[in-house]
């Protein structure tokens, strides 16, 4: 099977050395993605489209490099095709016929084609000479040029015929990685991730940053937003997750700050330590996922007084977006499974907190602060690279992975349903569906004494999984890894 992917139309339009620049990046994250997919797929990059060759023909295969190339941003439009060399125009006919006859019978249709480079004919011409022997050789009803009820879509590119057999919309954007990084302050709520999708979608290279606020299982669900957008979405691009442990400043913050402050001060402390981070990423700008008047915090004074505390850029992509369209695009990139069940931690909260903060009377409360709190938050971060976070969670338990499952156990499909249902099990052993998103509400479904091993399509959620539930639930969990 092949593919044509299209480039976002805006890659298209940037100068010469810019857009050589984008299309190089781009290939380079397809072929990294689909080759997890498919080892064999081959990719050929040209001016206005790479074309995407799969190396197998099992149809599950096939819809999971699809399903991949559509969430690669920097792609507008993933077309299946039939590649055929150019002959005369009567010889198209017969490279379509196959293809659209049977779509064709009793239904309206129309030709469409889309030409390049230097024929001796135009995109008309063949649309008229296809369209009329397809009247003629086929069970169609007639041609409907405004309504038609199939669309024969044909691209002709220098002395190639592509006969376009479905197409599938993808996300556009610039690809991860043409354009500098960032640094996300993530907490796992409806608002951070879709503000970081949207800087991935945008070309940034997106690091994670959480701030640890209380529980462990918190830091395991924001771990999961994580991995789940840069997995689909990051092109699997070096990405950093940053854990920094908050507790000591927000018992600080408890204690010496005055209660309407608290909520703009806890803002400029993790603004202080994202500062410092940045600097050692050589990061130009952070990313929050704030939107005005959405909380207390979120007023423009109290945003202005927020970021006064540093000299960094601050990126919100949010800032005049609706709630319920945060929420809307949040289900559409699958982080609000995420954000519905996400262990609930208020560190702060205020009775009565401020809308118009006034920069010298945080200043002043900021004064009480003892700042060596501050600097030992810093100093005990921990930084891992985001496709190792599984290991380091292998490294606080013994969980042994398992190449080919055993037959006394129980193997628990961890993967989001829209990739389960692209390449589901097919096992001699029981086989359960619990989604990551729920296996921790879950878990108490899991019977003493069984033996479940974790599948995940990477390997990584699994081993995440595997670990915590090992720790926690004293399970007996293995991971399945075939």
């Amino acid at each position: 099977m092949q593919f044509v992917v299209k480039y976002f139309s805006e890659i298209v339009m940037k100068s010469k050395p810019v857009r050589r620049q984008f299309v190089r990046q781009l290939e380079e994250n397809l072929r990294a993605v689909l080759r997890a997919i498919d080892p064999d797929v081959v990719l050929q990059r040209s001016w206005d489209k790479v074309r995407v060759t799969a190396g197998q023909s099992d149809p599950q295969v096939l819809a999971r490099l699809v399903h991949a190339m559509c969430n690669t941003p920097g792609v507008t439009l993933v077309l299946e095709v039939h590649e055929h060399q150019l002959g005369e125009l009567d010889a198209i006919v017969d490279q379509v016929l196959p293809v659209y006859a049977s779509r064709l019978a009793g239904r309206t249709f129309a030709v469409r084609c889309r030409r390049s480079g230097q024929h001796a004919f135009t995109s008309l011409d063949v649309e008229r000479a296809v369209g009329a022997a397809l009247l003629a050789r086929s069970h169609a009803s007639g041609v409907n040029l405004t309504q038609p009820q199939v669309t024969v879509e044909l691209e002709i590119s220098g002395q190639t015929v592509f006969v376009v057999t479905d197409r599938h919309r993808g996300l556009g954007g610039y690809p991860v990685g043409s354009l500098d990084p960032v640094l996300s302050l993530l907490s796992g709520g409806f608002d951070s991730p879709v503000a970081s999708y949207l800087t991935m979608k945008r070309g940034m290279r997106t690091h994670f940053l959480f701030f640890q606020l209380g529980g462990r299982d918190q830091e395991l669900a924001v771990r999961e937003v994580a991995l789940h957008l840069w997995q689909k979405y990051g092109g699997n691009q070096y990405v950093l997750f940053i854990t920094v442990p908050f507790e000591e400043v927000v018992a600080e913050l408890l204690g010496k700050v005055h209660d309407s402050y608290m909520g703009v001060v806890l803002k400029r402390m993790m603004l202080r330590v994202a500062d410092r981070l940045a600097d050692e990423l050589r990061v130009d700008a952070l990313v929050t996922g704030e939107c005005v008047a959405q909380v207390s915090s979120q007023t423009l004074r109290n945003l202005s007084v927020i970021d006064r505390v540093i000299d960094r850029l601050v990126l919100r992509p949010l800032i005049a977006t609706d709630k319920a369209d945060i929420i809307e695009l949040a289900e559409t990139i699958g982080t609000a499974v995420f954000a519905a069940s996400m262990p609930e931690y208020c560190g702060v909260i205020s009775v009565r907190p401020t809308t118009r903060a006034k920069l010298d009377r945080v200043e002043a409360q900021e004064q009480c602060f003892d700042m060596t709190v501050l600097d030992r938050a810093f100093a005990n971060r921990r930084q891992t690279r985001i496709d190792r976070l599984a290991e380091e969670e292998l490294q606080l338990a013994d969980v042994e992975v398992l190449s080919v499952p055993l037959a006394h156990g129980t193997i628990i499909d961890i993967r989001h349903p829209d990739e389960e249902e692209l390449a589901p099990l097919k096992l001699h052993v029981p086989v359960l569906k619990i989604p990551f998103y729920q296996l921790h509400s879950r878990a108490t479904e899991l019977k003493a004494g069984g033996t479940y091993m974790l599948y995940c399509g990477q390997g990584i959620m699994s081993r995440l999984h595997a670990s915590h539930l090992l720790v926690e639930r004293k399970l007996d969990i293995k991971v399945y890894a075939p």
